[in-house]
């Protein structure tokens, strides 16, 4: 891949788009369980299993890294899950001990991390800090 890369540098530069990269390629998944590939189960499915490949290679990271987890950005992680695989990624971010950064639109998705996470709010362009939390 360096090479490939190295070797795109000068063409990419000329024409302003990147021809070569991750991009450029497709991640077929399975579910293994459920024996059918990502495309054919639910968005929830299909979330959690992302879900899982992010966390799985989050605590390689960490355990690359003696310990130390990485930085776990997450946009609109809870929308689409179960309150089963809600409960257990963020028991699984708890136990990595990582710093996690959580977006959504509807707290109550997030009620379980009650007294475990700070929760923050924007609201009309104001940041607030969340009471219970």
């Amino acid at each position: 891949m360096r090479e490939l890369f190295s070797r795109a540098r000068i063409r990419d530069a000329e024409s302003g788009h990147t021809t070569f990269g991750p991009h450029k390629s497709d991640l077929c998944v399975r579910h293994t369980v459920k024996r059918a590939d990502a495309r054919e189960c639910s968005t929830g499915e299909q979330k959690a299993l992302l879900v899982s490949i992010v966390l799985a290679d989050a605590w390689e990271l960490a355990k690359a890294r003696d310990g130390r987890p990485p930085l776990l950005l997450l946009d609109e992680i809870a929308a689409h899950l179960d309150g089963r695989r809600r409960a257990a990624l963020f028991e699984e971010i708890l136990a990595l001990g990582a710093q996690a950064w959580m977006t959504g639109t509807d707290l109550s998705l997030f009620g379980t991390l009650a007294g475990k996470a700070d929760v923050f709010t924007v609201d009309s362009g104001r940041f607030a800090v969340q009471d219970g939390s």
